[in-house]
């Protein structure tokens, strides 16, 4: 894997930031709390997501970003020959293969499996090869034995010999389970020979039954086909005799209809002329009654017209009223337009103050968020402070004057009291400082009297502005009230000018008296009427009654003649029924024995399929018994191959695993000569992968934080350097971060010359430190700073350059000490 760029947006106190990484070895600088560590942070986030970061996922977001601003990292890297640049922010992820325009992968989950099976790592196992920190350097020592060698075999590739080795024995476990399950359901070799007798047995009795049943069922069919012909005639000559007796009922039912039929139209016939000299006679008193009708027509439009007349009357008088209540109205409503613009510029007014007021109670509450955070940071940066230089004091106090000195690692002797002195000083001001800020933070928790005083204020300037955007809406709904009631005023005024143009249009000449007169004569007169139109339709049925008369009688003749032809074939008819029901009865005794031989016939081959479905049953165990049995032999020589696999995975693995200590030891002694100038020239690993340092081919029984840092340091190197020569391919990446502080100049030095001679292995080394005196044997600075102005973490390249002096030197990692 090689880093080409990382681009961090609003990732904790990084606003944004763009690193470009180059070849070589490139050195992060900066002061403790400037951000370096999160720029490390931000890549392991990038590949792996949100369990690869501190804290929870809320707290990756910067302090100083707003509420909805975005958090995003991308990373662009290099790796088995493929460029891949990955995206995430707080919800989603992207991944591009070689400058793509479309991702490969889309989703959070699924950009993190691709990346995690493209890079062959777990988190912890990429952070435990590629990525290093001063406080797990000794990831190893935090393991039990067997948990060291399955790390060792993991990240090397050898475990997949044990997955392998897993299945190899998944398999055998299944072979085995099927052996037992063939041996447990196989059927006896005797129980198949007896199986096999029996049913040629009962195939060949079988046999002899069907051969027997059909000769029977042949001698039956033969007499039903014999009776077959006279009994198809006697059906038909039957069917014929009753077709012709349904016709003749049939045939007298439509005589007695017809003849009914005729009878009721001439009955008709003689009603119709009845009618029609009824008619002629009350004609001429129907032509006085049609002048009444007219008249009386006339009359009730007049009627109608005239209490239309009445209610116009009666409407123009409640519209006046109306009307007056619309003006009251009206007037009422006059002066809302002027009131609305008044009452909206005192709201307005009070808008404005509560607008300033709101600036004033923001710009107050985040001076005192501020000043509460300040002070909180303060005092937990005392409290840690104080912590480490009280751990520190009581390592120096318990191990008395041969402690080592931090600087150069020498017995303290006679400077051992001064030293604590200086401690016991530097803990009598933190703790002064410390209650400062800690009794700082207990009077800031309370919101100050100003800010109390400004929100209040702002409350009631709330109400009151509440109260005049209620009147202001009143006085709206009265203005909306006024163009309402001025179109209502104006509608009405034109309804009573068309009322009055109505009745002036309405004729007169009602008569009451008149009207009633007319309505009498015509209630008189209207049942000789009515009379009058039922005996004209009748007349007018005549020619239609007349012509369906002749036709029924027409109808009548023809049923009749029918009639007679039916009853002479009837009589003519040969057909004996006894004869019938003799010649049924011998059919269908034939047809009982018939199917009687049928079903004895069916019965035979019924039980001669069974017999043959015996016979095959018995013939596939046979051959299910041989395919078993060669199945059986397949298996155990399967199951013999699965063993002997198993036994050489755990040889080849025992193998492995004994070759792998000396190799992973004497990697590590190469880089240990390295870094001390030879003075340990031997690393090696027990049985239990302990380190051991050797001096002069002798075990060092102790030694001390720094020497143990050096070790896990070098143990690392090693691991990694296998790991990429496991892989047929330079490792490529490999970041420290803060391995310095444990070390003297000389050994920082030897640390820088090793790393930059092991360009030719790690082609790209990064180093994030807070010491400046690696500056000089760096390829690349990028210097990070915190800036309190903005908030926000800086990252400017510089160009590294030596120290002045080794003096210089031990005074910048003692100061740097300190802050540690």
């Amino acid at each position: 894997m090689r880093l080409n760029q990382v681009h961090l947006r609003n990732f904790r106190q990084h606003a944004d930031t763009r690193i470009d990484f180059d070849s070589g070895l490139t050195g992060i600088i900066g002061p403790n709390g400037s951000g370096k560590t999160t720029i490390l942070e931000a890549i392991a986030w990038a590949l792996y997501g949100t369990p690869a970061v501190r804290g929870t996922k809320e707290g990756i977001r910067s302090l100083r970003a707003p509420a909805r601003a975005s958090v995003r990292v991308e990373l662009d890297f290099d790796l088995a020959g493929h460029r891949y640049h990955g995206a995430r922010t707080l919800s989603s992820a992207e991944l591009y293969l070689d400058g793509a325009a479309s991702p490969i992968a889309n989703i959070v989950t699924g950009v993190t499996d691709l990346l995690r099976r493209r890079l062959g790592m777990t988190q912890q196992e990429f952070f435990n090869t590629y990525f290093t920190g001063q406080k797990e350097l000794s990831v190893m020592a935090k393991m039990g034995p067997a948990e060291r060698a399955q790390f060792l075999s993991r990240v090397l590739g050898y475990e997949r010999l044990r997955g392998a080795q897993a299945l190899v024995r998944e398999r055998r476990n299944v072979i085995k389970g099927e052996l037992a399950g063939l041996q447990g359901a196989m059927l006896e070799s005797d129980a198949v020979a007896r199986e096999l007798e029996e049913t040629e047995s009962r195939l060949e009795e079988a046999n002899g039954k069907a051969k027997a049943a059909l000769n029977q069922l042949k001698k039956t069919n033969d007499k039903a086909l014999e009776i077959a012909p006279r009994w198809t005639a006697a059906q038909k000559e039957r069917e014929a005799l009753q077709e012709v007796a349904a016709e003749l009922r049939l045939k007298e039912s439509e005589e007695a209809g017809f003849a009914r039929d005729s009878e009721r139209l001439a009955s008709e016939l003689a009603e119709i002329l009845a009618a029609r000299t009824e008619v002629e006679l009350i004609k001429a008193e129907l032509s006085v009654h049609k002048e009444l009708a007219a008249q009386l027509h006339q009359m009730e439009t007049l009627f109608q017209e005239e209490g239309r007349r009445r209610a116009l009357i009666q409407n123009p008088q409640s519209l006046e009223d109306v009307l007056k209540r619309v003006r009251e109205r009206h007037a009422r409503v006059e002066t809302a337009p002027a009131e609305e613009a008044g009452v909206t510029a005192e709201r307005d007014r009070i808008k404005t103050d509560l607008d300033a007021l709101s600036s004033q109670i923001e710009a107050a509450r985040t001076e005192w968020v501020r000043d509460l955070q300040e002070a909180t940071t303060k005092r937990d940066t005392y409290r840690v402070q104080y912590k480490e230089i009280e751990d520190q004091r009581e390592r120096l106090a318990d191990l008395g004057p041969e402690s080592p000195c931090p600087i150069c690692t020498r017995p303290l002797a006679d400077h051992f009291r001064e030293v604590l002195d200086d401690l016991d000083g530097k803990l009598t001001a933190i703790r002064v400082d410390g209650k400062y800020f800690a009794t700082r933070v207990e009077q800031l928790e309370e919101a100050p009297a100003p800010l109390k005083e400004l929100e209040t204020r702002a409350r009631l300037l709330t109400e009151e502005l509440e109260r005049h955007s209620k009147a202001l809406s009143d006085v709206q709904l009265r203005v909306q009230d006024r163009t309402q009631i001025g179109r209502d005023l104006a509608e009405k005024e034109k309804r009573l000018a068309a009322i009055a143009l109505d009745l002036e249009a309405i004729p007169s000449g009602y008569h009451v008296t008149r009207h009633a007169e007319l309505r009498q004569r015509h209630e008189q007169l209207a049942p000789m009427a009515a009379r009058y139109a039922r005996l004209g339709a009748l007349t007018e049925k005549e020619p239609q009654v007349r012509k369906t008369v002749a036709a029924v009688q027409k109808n009548l003749e023809t049923v009749r003649v029918r009639v007679a032809e039916l009853k002479k074939r009837q009589k003519e008819s040969r057909f004996s029924e006894a004869s019938f029901a003799e010649l049924r009865a011998i059919h269908e005794k034939t047809t009982t024995d018939l199917r009687a031989a049928e079903l004895s016939a069916l019965g035979a081959e019924k039980e001669l399929e069974a017999a043959k479905a015996a016979r095959a049953v018995a013939e596939r165990n046979r051959k299910e018994l041989e395919r078993t049995q060669e199945r059986l032999r397949v298996l155990t020589a399967d199951r013999r191959l699965h063993d002997e696999l198993d036994r050489a995975f755990t040889d080849m693995r025992a193998e492995l695993n004994q070759h792998l200590r000396p190799e992973i030891s004497e990697l590590a002694s190469t880089f240990l000569t390295e870094l001390t100038d030879g003075r340990y020239n031997e690393l090696e690993l027990d049985d239990d992968y302990n380190i051991i340092v050797l001096e002069d081919g002798v075990p060092k029984p102790v030694i001390s934080g720094g020497e143990e840092d050096l070790a896990n340091l070098v143990l690392r190197l090693a691991i990694s350097q296998m790991i990429a020569e496991r892989a047929g391919q330079s490792f490529s990446l490999l970041v420290l971060d803060e391995v310095f502080g444990s070390l003297d100049e000389a050994r920082r030095h030897n640390v820088v010359e090793l790393l930059r001679r092991l360009h030719d292995r790690f082609e790209q080394v990064v180093v994030i430190t807070h010491i400046e005196s690696v500056r000089d044997g760096l390829d690349r600075v990028l210097a990070v700073r915190y800036d309190e102005e903005s908030g926000s973490s800086r990252v400017e390249q510089d160009t590294p350059v030596g120290l002045e002096s080794d003096d210089a030197a031990r005074d910048e990692y003692a100061a740097a000490g300190a802050a540690d």
